[in-house]
């Protein structure tokens, strides 16, 4: 029972810092990336929609992202969604396609993109925490119901708190880099 329950809360764990690390892929350093755009909904016929299921996403160039609708009605709402998301990004519409240049970061910005990255960062903490209580709680549950000895348990607490540090490292590294990135110039 132990060793399933070390197992299932490492890989819960791992999915925390894997879902960080997609979050802090979409925070933009200046540079464009299609993923920027993945989590852009559009209203399609009143069913909201991510813009990839809905338009063709490539890079033009290293600082614009080009969006082809496979409808015409909807580049205005493509348009539209892009700019009332919170990336700030200001798309523009040249014949069939929208052109979603990449501004350059100002100071001020940068230092906006870090707080959002270390909400991030804390949001995935709080998930690894709560993946360390759910375990210990079950291993408390076991010792009640006496399917597991005092000493298993606290061996057990302790290696769940091994991982929830070691991932919470990670989350640390992972921020480390991305603010160093955000700062480069």
């Amino acid at each position: 029972m132990i060793p399933d329950l070390k197992k299932t809360t490492e890989q819960k764990m791992q999915k925390s810092v894997e879902a960080l690390k997609n979050d802090l892929a979409k925070v933009r350093t200046g540079r464009a990336h299609t993923g920027l755009l993945d989590h852009v909904m559009v209203d399609y016929y009143g069913t909201p929609t991510a813009i990839n299921q809905v338009a063709a996403v490539s890079l033009l160039d290293a600082r614009t992202i080009g969006v082809q609708p496979w409808e015409k009605p909807m580049i205005a709402k493509i348009e539209k969604a892009i700019r009332d998301s919170d990336l700030g990004l200001n798309p523009a519409t040249m014949g069939d396609v929208v052109r979603v240049p990449m501004p350059a970061l100002t100071e001020e910005r940068r230092k906006d993109l870090i707080k959002i990255v270390r909400g991030e960062t804390e949001d995935a903490k709080v998930a690894i925490r709560n993946v360390r209580r759910d375990a210990n709680t079950s291993l408390k549950d076991a010792l009640k119901a006496k399917t597991i000895a005092e000493d298993d348990e606290r061996r057990a607490q302790d290696d769940i708190q091994k991982l929830t540090d070691k991932y919470i490292g990670e989350t640390e590294k992972l921020l480390a880099h991305k603010e160093q990135e955000l700062m480069q110039i």
